[in-house]
Order: C-alpha cells, then structure tokens, then sequence
C-alpha cells in the first residue's frame, strides 16, 4: 500500500467517523459504555477532532 493510498483510506475512515457523531448529534442518540452514559460534549469533540483528520488525509491523498 502506497502513501496515497493510505491517506485515501484513513481519511475515509476518519469521514465516517465524522458523520456518525454528526448523526448522534442531530438525532440525540444516548451512548452508554457500561454503566456510563457517555455525555454529547464528547461528541463534539470527537466530532471535529475526526473531520479534521479526514480533511488532513484526503488533502494528504491529492498532493502525494
């Protein structure tokens, strides 16, 4: 696997990441890993910390 690639699949990875805590976001989805309901301002986060690494590696793809 070459470079390019890689930064294709990893920024499509990290876009569906993106897209399903946008989904939660919208759509009030309630989250709980064991016996912790996991609060929305984690979405957020995880929200805008994933599309950013899909926009990094999708441009990443392009320039190689």
């Amino acid at each position: 696997m070459n470079h390019s690639s890689y930064s294709f699949v990893t920024g499509l990875i990290f876009l569906f990441v993106a897209v399903v805590h946008a989904l939660r976001l919208v759509f009030q989805w309630h989250v709980t890993v064991q016996s912790w309901a996991v609060p929305v301002w984690v979405s957020w986060i995880a929200l805008f910390i994933s599309a950013f690494l899909a926009y990094t590696g999708l441009k990443l793809c392009r320039h190689l």
